[in-house]
């Protein structure tokens, strides 16, 4: 896969930015842990603790779910574990649940990369169910991307690259050219060895373990993070980025 070319001032040229939902868009992961605590609790009778969900952050629900089943040697109906977990995530999304919040700069960030001419795509390893509440729950139209891809759309999740490589394809945008937008090692992975770059948002993990992972460049947040125009050469680790949002 290329790189994404360089202009003659040493910045990346990207054509497309592709986006994780969950803590780059949102932050819902303390949410659907309580979601599935609580779904645990109700239909199997099993106390879990949030921290058991960390190493099945960004895999998608399925693992989310049926690797702390795993874990506690439970054996679980997954689709009906799922549902369950959906509708109880639904219920205390609507009720704006302490735990969901949105990403600071999220929306404005998605708006001004279609504003400057780059396509824009909602990469998640969630089921659609959850992207759908997500979105509601931020008020931002599914038109706002010219593409979305969920776990339905992908046989191997990820680290494995195949949902970066896809939204690249239906963009119809070499991978090089994309900027990823990842807060998961998982999803800084695929993103990586998609040949995509990748801004890495530190709502779930460290700098350090992000730029372990393969990060390009960090940010807190979307609203502290520089439009992909904006970023240069990738900086040293806690070198401010510079222009933002």
């Amino acid at each position: 896969m290329k790189a994404a070319s360089l202009s003659q001032g040493g910045q990346p040229v990207f054509r497309a930015v592709l986006f994780d939902m969950d803590g780059v868009l949102v932050d819902s992961e303390h949410l659907i842990a309580e979601a599935a605590r609580r779904m645990f609790a109700e239909h199997y009778g099993l106390e879990v603790q949030y921290e058991d969900f960390m190493p099945f952050v960004g895999a998608g629900e399925s693992r989310y779910i049926g690797g702390v089943a795993e874990r506690y040697g439970l054996a679980i109906d997954l689709v009906a574990a799922k549902s369950w977990a959906y509708e109880i995530y639904g219920r205390l999304a609507r009720r704006h649940a302490a735990g969901m919040r949105v990403i600071a700069g999220a929306v404005e960030y998605v708006r001004a990369c279609r504003g400057h001419g780059l396509k824009t795509a909602l990469a998640s390893a969630a089921d659609k169910v959850k992207v759908m509440i997500n979105l509601d729950y931020l008020d931002l139209n599914p038109k706002e991307f010219e593409a979305i891809l969920t776990a339905e759309d992908v046989t191997r999740k990820k680290p494995d690259p195949e949902m970066y490589l896809k939204a690249a394809e239906y963009l119809d945008v070499d991978p090089g050219a994309c900027l990823v937008v990842e807060d998961a090692v998982n999803g800084t992975i695929a993103g990586v060895h998609a040949g995509a770059r990748v801004l890495g948002i530190t709502s779930s993990f460290t700098e350090e373990i992000l730029r372990s992972a393969g990060a390009s460049w960090t940010a807190p947040d979307l609203a502290r993070a520089p439009l992909p125009w904006k970023l240069t050469a990738t900086p040293a680790v806690g070198e401010p980025l510079g222009g933002s949002l």
